[in-house]
């Protein structure tokens, strides 16, 4: 096969296999996808040809699966929208460093066949670790996230989490790659068709929910009217609020908006808090997002925090989370001076960069239980979602998914359920334009409101389970699965 074709084969099985990804969910295209990388994987001459294969992968799937991005791009002035497009594909071809170097490490391994796939899993899960820790941090749409509409499968991630469910996925796509005589084809299809069919049996009945009484508020506030009249859009968060409510006496419960929902910085400003409270009864609280700052000593904003307020009805403020995880670009610009000088600057509007929060936190909220607080991006990051030391009942995650055109706030809402499923916590997320959503403990969406409606939730949040392994152990259930494979590779080695 000529050299363009073989890099051309590897280019389209990535874009085809992120068609498996939400919101079209096809996840029997992941699985042909991954069949083809190996094929082509197997077939390299070397090392560097296989490295060249497996990155060719990475950019078509990124490409097509982060094309979303370039939405966020035309929701401001300050750069040309043209440059989303740009943005996306450097982006993906920095990200294709990963698979490149799974990919090559598979091919270094000397026995073809099942024992190389065996390697070649357990690489791959490493390359997403690396993804979501090392140079890149961003660590969206696992492979195994396209496990999530294929019966019960997606469960495993409560013992390795979602970067082993991609190993899994690597296991069962490469499988059709190695497999040469039709009645090893009609095994393969056999066992994979089998493994859905117990898995699907697997989800036990949802547990009643008894948990605290929240209203998740979803005003439809798109991005391009977010800064046009900030009063007008409060007072829509309000009305929305007091409807779901209802008239007093009414349960105490929790009234949750969106991330960045409030613009005026109520720490600074009395007036703001108790206008905001003037929803809440006695006991009530109210979860929303705004933003946070510390001034110079003439009175200039010195640092900004994007954060979560807890107000009472008393318009006092209980608690506040400042988000950890920052969104390049969207919250702060990496390495200012060289891009500046790109033209470059953030997305959102603000002269000065966010400053990071100190990680996980867990608030108790007076009269309910205590909640785990995750503001948007942060929570695609496995095992970095919860404190262990001090464990809630629940995760509140409220995010601002109104640029991300069709296709990102699906796939958020997807990596929103493999943490419930990991963590076995429920989790209640809130955005402003949709998909607001209760996510129960395992996975499973109990609620929703449709994108683009202006809707509030009222529901009690369901039960937590007890600590998963992947809760208990982290990444370590990861560590341990990469031994299992290697171990399982060695072994065919001998045989074979």
């Amino acid at each position: 096969m000529p050299r363009p074709l073989r890099l051309l084969l590897p280019l389209a099985a990535g874009a085809v296999s992120a068609l498996g990804f939400a919101p079209l969910d096809w996840w029997p295209l992941t699985l042909a996808g991954v069949a083809i990388l190996f094929w082509s994987i197997e077939r390299s001459a070397s090392v560097r040809g296989a490295a060249a294969v497996g990155w060719w992968f990475g950019v078509g799937q990124f490409t097509v699966g982060l094309y979303w991005i370039a939405t966020a791009f035309t929701y401001q002035a300050a750069m040309p929208a043209f440059l989303g497009v740009v943005t996306v594909v450097l982006l993906s071809m920095f990200l294709s460093i990963y698979p490149a170097l799974a990919a090559g490490l598979a091919r270094a391994w000397p026995r073809p066949g099942a024992s190389r796939l065996l390697i070649f899993a357990a690489a791959w899960m490493s390359s997403e670790w690396l993804r979501g820790h090392v140079l890149s941090g961003f660590a969206w749409n696992p492979l195994g996230a396209a496990w999530l509409p294929a019966g019960g499968v997606a469960l495993a991630a409560a013992w390795v989490g979602a970067l082993g469910l991609s190993a899994l996925m690597v296991v069962a796509g490469g499988l059709f790659a190695v497999v040469r005589k039709p009645v090893e084809i009609v095994a393969a299809i056999a066992g994979l068709s089998g493994l859905l069919a117990v898995t699907a049996l697997i989800p036990s009945p949802p547990a009643a929910a008894t948990g605290p009484l929240v209203h998740l508020i979803q005003p439809n506030l798109g991005q391009e009217l977010k800064y046009d009249d900030p009063v007008v859009h409060i007072e829509n968060y309000l009305a929305l609020s007091r409807a779901a409510l209802g008239p007093e006496p009414h349960p105490q419960s929790i009234t949750i908006w969106s991330e960045s929902a409030v613009l005026d910085l109520v720490e600074e400003n009395p007036a703001v808090r108790a206008h905001l409270a003037s929803v809440l009864s006695p006991g009530d609280l109210l979860l929303f997002g705004g933003e946070a700052v510390t001034r110079n000593p003439d009175g200039t904003a010195a640092t900004a925090t994007n954060s979560l307020f807890v107000l009472d009805s008393d318009a006092v403020l209980r608690a506040r989370y400042d988000k950890s995880h920052l969104v390049p670009l969207g919250e702060y610009v990496p390495a200012r001076p060289l891009m500046s000088r790109l033209g470059l600057t953030r997305l959102t509007p603000g002269a000065i960069d966010f400053l990071p929060g100190p990680g996980p936190r867990t608030l108790d909220l007076p009269g309910f239980p205590a909640a785990g607080i995750q503001i948007c991006y942060e929570v695609i990051f496995p095992a970095a979602v919860v404190d262990e030391a001090h464990r809630p009942a629940w995760i509140v995650n409220i995010s601002n998914d109104a640029w991300f055109g069709a296709w990102g706030p699906p796939q958020h809402l997807a990596q929103t359920r493999l943490r419930a499923i990991e963590e076995g916590l429920p989790i209640a997320r809130v955005t402003p334009t949709g998909i607001s959503a209760m996510i129960d403990a395992d996975g499973r969406i109990v609620a929703r409101i449709a994108p683009h409606t202006a809707a509030s939730l009222s529901l009690r949040v369901p039960p937590p389970h007890p600590p998963t392994l992947f809760a208990q152990f982290a990444h370590w259930t990861n560590f341990a699965l990469g031994l299992v494979l290697v171990s399982a590779a060695l072994a065919l080695r001998r045989r074979i």
